[in-house]
């Protein structure tokens, strides 16, 4: 009877930490090195887990918020990730003095909580 009882558990500890592992191979940050841009927040998460986190991703290359959304989508489903856009904004990024603004609203998917996409940004690149 304990035999059972801990292959379960065995197997969903090495689940979890499995889970754990893949979303930690994902950046929290991906943006342009310069200018001024769109960006989105993400929750990415392992398919039919619950153990996720979010992540900040932006480009000057997109029009709009959702094509930011259309590349990173596939992107973390082929890594057996799930995600959902949280909101999104924009980012004036200035490298030279070492500056990051982060405002504004995404018209389709809302206004991103912009004091988490900070911290993300402030892991990302220091206490610049």
């Amino acid at each position: 009877m304990l035999s059972v009882v801990r292959r379960p558990l065995r197997c969903f500890v090495q689940t979890t930490v499995a889970m754990a592992d893949a979303l930690a191979k994902v950046p929290d940050v991906e943006i342009d090195p310069e200018g001024t841009f769109k960006y989105i927040l993400v929750r990415v998460k392992v398919k039919d887990g619950d153990v996720h986190k979010d992540i900040v991703r932006g480009t000057k290359s997109a029009q709009y918020h959702n094509h930011i959304f259309e590349k990173v989508n596939p992107a973390m489903e082929a890594l057996g990730m799930e995600c959902k856009c949280l909101g999104g904004g924009k980012i004036e990024h200035n490298s030279k003095e070492k500056k990051l603004r982060v405002f504004g609203e995404s018209t389709g998917f809302g206004k991103a909580d912009h004091s988490v996409s900070v911290e993300k940004l402030k892991s990302a690149f220091g206490l610049w």
